[in-house]
């Protein structure tokens, strides 16, 4: 956004993290039109930067009238037949949109569009941030590790795509489901990383943890007898329940083994635990059932049983046999068996800017008293991480190891 700064007591940042994608998903619907729809949010919150001295009561509300009329005057400075049908259809809607918020569906209508088949996997993930999240693009670039360029290109070849090709703006059919899920439920798990530990800013963006927690749950309410959906679910209230504990009085982040349990939010854990129980009533489950079950031990009594994360990892790392799989079951096994048998774990994956590789290592390398080594580890993770408070964190692990 730009323009003047807003009156004293406006926190239109926030408002904009907190709005956008819904403003866009709603706008998505009405227009059919991903990319006038943006532009026309877009326009929006500039015009909110110019005028607002306090918020409207219901900023969304505010910010998706005004866009519905700046999209009007767009079309009528268009003269194609397509753009006065366009016209003719929003002069038709009513002159004040639903109240944003939780619009049933919309999201997920945002979701499917955007994760389309006819579309390549990095514009699915990168589309659904950008227009759901409000990430901006240097964000999405530096979340996938790419050119800021790349991804720049990437969104605007599939709004074009998706335009061209008539791509519909609609949660798909029963049967249409199951092939159209896993791109889905990917950038659901990517919406929430970002929320969790954003990749700038400050450590936890709670607008988006909470929006992906409500995606699922919407998605477990559409598809109630599909595993993965409900392992996903699962596991994003898992995580959230959580968050509380993550950042410290003084915005300092928590490890896990840190936290203060008294703070997780157990009605959570419990609605987390029984989708677990669902799922793990299955032979085969998945890997996101997987995932909920790790962190249903986790989140099970005052301590966690490592040797059952490992057995579950073990298991995980067979179905889905990543290097983030094979580096997150190496903290399980140094919990187990020890740090040299984790490090010497971890040394053939290959996880080029990824910076919790060489924070996991520098761990270990401290617990085994190689104060060096562990060192020379956190500098490269210090250089890799992207986030102010996950750097200040190494930092200070760094600097007990003495000078």
């Amino acid at each position: 956004m730009t323009g003047h700064p807003p009156a004293a007591g406006v926190d239109l940042a926030s408002i904009y993290r907190a709005e956008y994608g819904r403003c866009v998903a709603t706008l998505a619907r009405v227009l059919g039109d991903l990319g006038l729809a943006e532009e026309a949010v877009q326009d929006a919150f500039a015009m909110a930067l110019r005028k607002w001295e306090v918020p409207p009561p219901n900023p969304g509300g505010w910010i998706v009238t005004t866009a519905r009329n700046r999209a009007i005057d767009r079309l009528r400075r268009e003269s194609t037949r397509e753009a006065r049908h366009a016209e003719a259809l929003l002069l038709h809607q009513p002159d004040e949109p639903k109240e944003v918020g939780p619009v049933r569906d919309d999201q997920l209508r945002l979701i499917f569009t955007c994760c389309h088949p006819a579309l390549a996997p990095l514009a699915q993930t990168a589309l659904t941030l950008r227009l759901l999240g409000g990430l901006e693009v240097p964000e999405i670039a530096r979340a996938y590790l790419v050119p800021e360029p790349t991804i720049a290109q990437r969104i605007v070849r599939a709004k074009k795509k998706i335009r061209d090709a008539g791509i519909p703006y609609r949660v798909p059919g029963a049967a249409e489901l199951p092939a159209r899920l896993p791109p889905v439920l990917t950038v659901l798990y990517l919406i929430f990383n970002e929320g969790y530990t954003s990749t700038s800013g400050a450590l936890v963006r709670t607008d988006l943890c909470l929006e992906a927690v409500r995606l699922a749950r919407e998605l477990a309410a559409l598809m109630p007898d599909e595993p993965e959906v409900l392992g996903l679910c699962a596991l994003l209230l898992l995580i959230e329940a959580r968050r509380p504990a993550r950042v410290g009085p003084g915005g300092e982040l928590v490890t896990l083994a840190e936290q203060d349990r008294s703070l997780w939010n157990q009605e959570l854990i419990g609605e987390g635990h029984a989708l677990v129980r669902r799922c793990l009533r299955r032979d085969r489950p998945g890997p996101y059932q997987l995932q909920a079950a790790i962190n249903a031990v986790h989140t099970d009594g005052p301590s966690t049983d490592w040797g059952q994360v490992l057995a579950l990892y073990d298991q995980l790392l067979r179905h889905t046999p990543t290097p983030i799989v094979a580096l997150n079951r190496a903290i399980a096994v140094a919990e187990v068996h020890g740090p040299a048998l984790a490090l010497a774990a971890i040394e053939g994956i290959d996880l080029p800017g990824y910076h919790l590789l060489p924070a996991t290592r520098a761990h270990l390398l401290e617990r085994l008293g190689r104060g060096a080594e562990a060192q020379a580890a956190y500098g490269e993770a210090i250089a890799l991480a992207t986030n102010d408070t996950e750097r200040a964190f190494l930092r200070d692990r760094r600097s007990r190891l003495g000078p």
